[in-house]
């Protein structure tokens, strides 16, 4: 070998651990992204769940608030009605 090619050689040697240190780099970060992104969807799963879960408790008691309010109306008016019989 010359001095030409050990130069060569040198410089694609040094530039192959560059690109692999930038490779190793590039896919720490893009793992913790991952993780982070999964965390992410896990609560959002969970917001999810709780609100499916106070939409039924709000549909569960539609009913029951439907009649007392109805009630309640029908008691308004009459005591409306009795003060202004008086």
């Amino acid at each position: 070998m010359n001095t030409t090619e050990h130069i060569l050689l040198i410089v694609l040697a040094a530039a192959f651990a560059l690109f692999l240190l930038l490779a190793i780099v590039i896919t720490v970060q893009v793992i913790r992204l991952l993780k982070t992104v999964n965390k992410l969807t896990t609560k959002a799963e969970h917001v999810i769940e709780t609100a499916e879960n106070v939409g039924e408790v709000f549909k569960n008691a539609a009913g029951p608030l439907a009649l007392m309010r109805v009630v309640s109306n029908i008691v308004h008016t009459v005591t409306k009605a009795t003060k202004r019989g008086k």
